[in-house]
């Protein structure tokens, strides 16, 4: 299956909450790679069960509400899909095998605070890390989020209604196609094009009705650059002017220094 997300329009880089309104019938997704994914899941949580789950224990609740829902969800949307559990296992676990998402339970204490989370496809950060961290904590290594999205963030979560949910996309270029990326080094890519990999996150964001808490989903689609820059003439040009109009900030923390000039040079075949 090709990517079906490409989030590039030919415009300058921007660092935009970019929240859209999502029908309830589209919350999760599934595709052909389903049942690889889930596996690769399974064999994560065996084998790194502890960088790949966090949870506080106060936690509990608001993650067996969230497993409730996603299985009402699959029976509702997608029947054909398993929805079998072990009830001995934690439920935000159990919930994750269910999906190709990983799944995030952020909860209003103090502050909004990530409380429970399976992430099994984290795009260079460790899921330890973040426990109990606040929105602000969380996204403290980004590049001008204090000054631009913190605010809007927390005032965001602040008003999410239950019925409501959004989404948003969130893309990079790295040098592996990898799910499973949990290492902090951010190399920039190097080689030919076709050793470089398009990697974009299906956020969405929606409220439990009885604990209160949000879920933030993320699912993930990768695609060779090369690939993409062969199936749609535009795809080059705007990744292009994406990287070159990042701000350096942005390129050293994505590990994008100097690519936007090897992406211009390998567009022209040199």
């Amino acid at each position: 299956m090709s990517m079906p997300y490409a989030p590039l329009d030919g415009r300058d880089w921007r660092f935009t909450m970019g929240l859209r309104p999502l029908d309830e019938s589209r919350w999760l997704e599934f595709d052909d790679r389903a049942h690889d994914e889930r596996a690769l899941k399974d064999s994560l949580l065996a084998a790194h069960y502890d960088e790949v789950v966090a949870v506080d224990e106060r936690a509990d609740a608001a993650s067996r509400e969230l497993l409730d829902v996603i299985v009402a969800h699959l029976a509702l949307y997608f029947p054909h899909q398993r929805r079998e559990v072990d009830p001995h296992e934690h439920p935000i676990v159990a919930a994750s095998r269910l999906v190709q998402e990983d799944l995030c339970v952020l909860e209003r204490r103090d502050a909004w605070r990530l409380s429970a989370a399976c992430v099994c496809f984290p795009s260079r950060w460790r899921l330890a890390s973040k426990l109990g961290a606040t929105l602000d904590g969380i996204h403290a290594p980004v590049p001008l989020y204090d000054e631009l999205l913190a605010a809007p963030t927390n005032a965001f979560f602040d008003r999410l209604r239950v019925g409501r949910a959004f989404w948003r996309l969130n893309w990079t270029l790295l040098d592996s196609p990898a799910l499973h990326q949990p290492t902090s080094e951010r190399r920039a890519p190097s080689g030919s094009l076709h050793d470089w990999f398009f990697r974009v996150e299906r956020q969405t964001l929606r409220r439990l009705p009885d604990s209160g808490a949000a879920v933030f989903t993320i699912r993930t689609y990768v695609d060779s650059a090369a690939a993409l820059v062969a199936r749609d003439e535009t795809f080059g040009p705007s990744l292009w002017r994406a990287l070159h109009t990042a701000p350096s900030s942005v390129q050293e923390y994505k590990g994008w220094v100097g690519v936007a000039e090897r992406l211009s040079r390998a567009l022209k075949g040199e």
